[in-house]
């Protein structure tokens, strides 16, 4: 019998003569053989040593509990706080150790990670919001009428025939938009009453907060944002629905103004007047964007999370790396940032159940 070639051995069996470029950690998963049953806590805890992105999930669950443990610090001495600070962010929140940044695109809120993003916002575990138009006005439209689950694969033809809107997998009847102008129209009217009358100056977070209060349900995402005083910033806010109400009372009953410059100062003021800051993004865009450009003002944000399915190679900031955002400030460069690459209605729950949902459990 032929003996194994010369060369093929010796490019199969290499001997190992270094050391591993990282610290070594055993690879291994969750056993399911478990006579007691499944431990879901034991599961998630094990995703930080199973690999590819179920390691990044790990990384990013420890990430986030150092910002709700930094959050949860008491602030340092008074001499050591600069107390212009505090007196200086527009927004009054009380200043904690870490002030949160939570960004979310808005099919997150068409979907039913709202009632997760309704659980932070609610129990005052976030600190800023960023979020589109869409991120906004389905929650108000969900209070007034149900989205339904529906199929990818829908024609469009058809649903715009029977006038339904398709949201990935999700419909939307178009009578919840009626209803939604029914319910908003009466509210522009007297923003622009007080404008005219009070001098009242809105901006994109105001008239936000100012819905929240009109929507008076608890169902609603920005009804508790406006409830805690969280701030929600839009910068995009006529991009949707909300957009289509303005443009048509523009008609009815014009000379309503948003300020966007008051709101970039706003929101930049997050940043700059906070001791520490973490940053939870969810999807790309403006949101991303904005919450990371805030976070330059600063230089950088101290923790940060990124959860999307974009890529790189187009340049994108979408699809950018954590490291990306160290090169511009945005991120400090001695954080330790996670970019998990999954799809944030299936991932961000989980994150919340190892991470806020725990730790709010064990301070109630």
């Amino acid at each position: 019998m032929a003996e194994v070639p010369t060369i093929a051995q010796d490019a199969v069996m290499v001997s190992t003569t270094g050391k591993l470029p990282v610290d070594p950690v055993e690879v291994k998963g969750y056993d399911f053989s478990d006579p007691e049953g499944v431990d879901y806590h034991k599961l998630l805890n094990m995703y930080k040593t199973s690999g590819f992105q179920a390691t990044n999930f790990g990384n990013a669950v420890e990430e986030i509990n150092k910002m709700i443990e930094k959050k949860l610090e008491p602030l340092p001495p008074k001499e050591e706080v600069n107390e212009e600070s505090i007196n200086l962010n527009p927004v009054g929140r009380e200043k904690s150790n870490c002030t949160i940044f939570l960004g979310f695109t808005s099919n997150l809120i068409s979907s039913g990670t709202r009632e997760t993003i309704k659980y932070l916002v609610k129990n005052n575990m976030v600190d800023c919001i960023v979020t589109t138009a869409g991120g906004v006005e389905e929650d108000f439209i969900k209070c007034l009428a149900p989205t339904f689950l529906g199929d990818f694969a829908l024609p469009g033809k058809q649903l715009r025939m029977s006038g339904i809107n398709r949201i990935g997998n999700l419909l939307v009847p178009n009578d919840n938009y009626c209803k939604f102008e029914d319910w908003i129209m009466p509210i522009l009217d007297k923003m622009l009453e007080e404008q005219k009358q009070q001098g009242t100056i809105w901006t994109p977070s105001s008239m936000i907060a100012r819905l929240g209060k009109e929507i008076d349900n608890p169902d609603s995402v920005y009804y508790w944002a406006y409830k805690n005083n969280i701030p929600v910033f839009s910068p995009a806010l006529t991009d949707g629905s909300i957009g289509d109400m303005i443009y048509f009372h523009s008609y009815k009953n014009p000379g309503l103004i948003l300020d966007i410059v008051e709101d970039i100062r706003r929101m930049n003021s997050q940043a700059v007047y906070a001791e520490n800051t973490g940053m939870i993004i969810l999807g790309g865009g403006v949101v991303k964007h904005h919450i990371c450009n805030a976070n330059l003002m600063r230089n950088g944000a101290n923790y940060a999370v990124f959860v999307n399915v974009a890529n790189e190679f187009d340049g994108s900031d979408s699809g950018a790396r954590p490291d990306e955002a160290v090169s511009w400030g945005k991120i400090k460069m001695d954080a330790k940032p996670v970019k998990i690459y999954g799809e944030a209605s299936m991932v961000f729950p989980l994150l919340v159940a190892e991470t806020f949902a725990r730790t709010f459990k064990q301070e109630k």
